[in-house]
């Protein structure tokens, strides 16, 4: 399991429309056409995924970033 998700599974996190608790798992993200697998807590009944807003704003903007400028 990533930091990421251990980080952030240590609250107690469940989906705001199926009301069932996160469980950690691979989920694709895509960005511009390429697509790359993160660990992140996601519904197991309707797949909702909780990307925390340190990863957004931090990792996944470097990368939004690195692709824009090739």
């Amino acid at each position: 399991m990533s930091e990421v998700v251990q980080a952030i599974a240590q609250g107690h996190w469940t989906c705001s429309k199926c009301h069932v608790p996160l469980e950690p798992g691979k989920v694709m993200v895509s960005y511009l056409g390429n697509s790359y697998p993160v660990d992140l807590l996601r519904c197991p009944k309707c797949g909702l995924v909780l990307v925390p807003e340190d990863l957004a704003l931090g990792k996944m903007a470097e990368v939004e970033r690195a692709v824009e400028d090739k």
